[in-house]
């Protein structure tokens, strides 16, 4: 909802009390006005020889009229920002009471037992049972109605031949305007019943969201805590186990350095397992800077070499020097790493990985690591990037969803580009925020 809208006690059979709704439905109303005067005129001036030239003062009414009607249109359309319940409610007898005024002033002007101003009734019985509760809009008939017979009441008072035909004529029009304005009424009302409906079932659609939401993280809280005791309880078991055996009087000198040994082997695990968590678990925001995308892949590509040219593998860099982002370098780095050794460890002896970059637009670059390895399974696909879930005998199965994380706080995201035999490609995207401010500043 927003701040200039006010808001009102709900009342039963009515919606709550919305400006925006009740200015629409004005202007409306107005634009209907200004066209039922228009068309009368013109009707009047086509018929002159029926109805009689129209006079000035007809014509100096309807001028006012149609002025106030055009004040009011601009008024709501330029001038109004927001409006109390009262004051709209205000505003609706106005425009009621100037109807009804107007129709039996131009009755009078025309001096006619038929008077065609008399449709401008109808607009009063329409606003009453768009905008009130029903015994009002039942009232709004009954004075219009009453106007109807009053005025041939009236004219027969002053022309004795007026035959009782005009008073059943009135009595058709009023019949007329009682139905026209009690339908309207109930569709109306019928609507706004639908629409509290609506409302009552998107209010309850959304605190389901919400409860389903915080029970999602509760849940996804358990499975996470579940999997950080699963991953450390095997370390400390054998660190536990090796120092227990250590302590043996008969265990040998050999013996116990073994343990020792294996102690902190799991120990430097168990530490990387917990600086793996923290760093998913609570990711740093990005401390951009510009950078030479070409520099990071480069550095990046030599720290693999070391595990590459053991086992043949050829590390290739596809990028153009100059090309610049802006982006955190450790965090890039990190997960440019992670990508690298995966895609080493699942490259066979003598194959291709290739590391490339490329703007994708004026606003995002992409950054690719390809393997010529075999394609991922299908299961190990769907949750390569679950946080735990790891294919590899000692891996934590973090470095993944610590990757797709930088990725995204970065602005961009960690997706399989492609999964084929010879091409496996994982594509990290990032936002340059440099050249977005840029644009910015460049359009304001």
């Amino acid at each position: 909802m927003t701040p200039d809208k006010p808001q009102s006690k709900e009342i039963p059979g009515l919606a709550r009390f919305d400006f925006e709704s009740f200015r629409d439905q004005q202007i409306a109303f107005a634009t209907l006005n200004l066209f039922v005067l228009g068309a009368l005129l013109v009707l009047h001036a086509l018929f002159a020889s029926l109805l009689g030239e129209p006079s000035p003062a007809l014509l100096l009414t309807l001028g006012i009229a149609f002025l106030l009607k055009m004040l009011e249109l601009l008024w709501l359309w330029t001038v109004v920002r927001s409006l109390s319940e009262s004051l709209a409610d205000a505003l609706v007898w106005s425009s009621l009471s100037l109807n009804i005024g107007l129709a039996i002033l131009l009755a009078f002007l025309t001096d006619r037992g038929d008077s065609p101003y008399f449709v401008l009734l109808a607009l009063p019985v329409l606003q009453a049972a768009y905008r009130f509760r029903l015994p009002t809009c039942i009232g709004v008939i009954i004075v219009s109605d009453s106007m109807t017979f009053f005025w041939v009441w009236h004219f027969a008072q002053f022309h004795p031949a007026t035959y009782a035909v005009e008073y059943l004529e009135a009595g058709v029009i009023s019949l007329v305007y009682a139905l026209m304005g009690l339908l309207v009424w109930l569709l109306v009302n019928q609507l706004r019943r639908d629409q509290q409906r609506l409302v009552h079932s998107l209010d309850e659609l959304e605190s389901t969201k919400e409860r389903l939401v915080v029970e999602e993280r509760l849940a996804a809280v358990g499975r996470l805590s579940s999997a950080v005791a699963h991953e450390i309880r095997n370390p400390v078991a054998i660190i536990a186990s090796s120092l227990v055996t250590a302590d043996r009087p008969e265990a040998g000198e050999q013996h116990r350095r073994e343990m020792y040994s294996i102690a902190r082997s799991e120990a430097a695990r168990l530490e990387k397992l917990t600086t793996d968590f923290l760093s998913y678990a609570r990711p740093n925001h990005p401390a951009r800077s510009r950078i030479d995308l070409s520099e990071i892949l480069g550095y990046v590509a030599e720290i693999g070499n070391v595990q590459g040219v053991n086992r043949g593998i050829r590390i290739d860099i596809e990028s153009e020097n100059g090309q610049c982002a802006d982006v955190d370098r450790g965090q890039i780095q990190s997960a440019l790493l992670n990508l690298l050794l995966n895609a080493l460890d699942a490259t066979p002896p003598g194959g291709r990985v290739a590391i490339r970059s490329h703007r994708l637009s004026d606003n995002n670059v992409e950054i690719q690591v390809e393997n010529t390895g075999i394609p991922i399974s299908s299961e190990a696909l769907s949750r390569i990037f679950e946080p735990f879930y790891t294919t590899k005998p000692h891996g934590t199965g973090l470095g993944l969803a610590i990757s797709r994380n930088i990725a995204r706080a970065h602005g961009g995201d960690l997706v399989v580009a492609r999964n084929e035999l010879g091409h496996v490609c994982f594509s990290m995207t990032v936002s340059d925020t440099n050249r977005v401010d840029k644009g910015a500043s460049n359009h304001g």
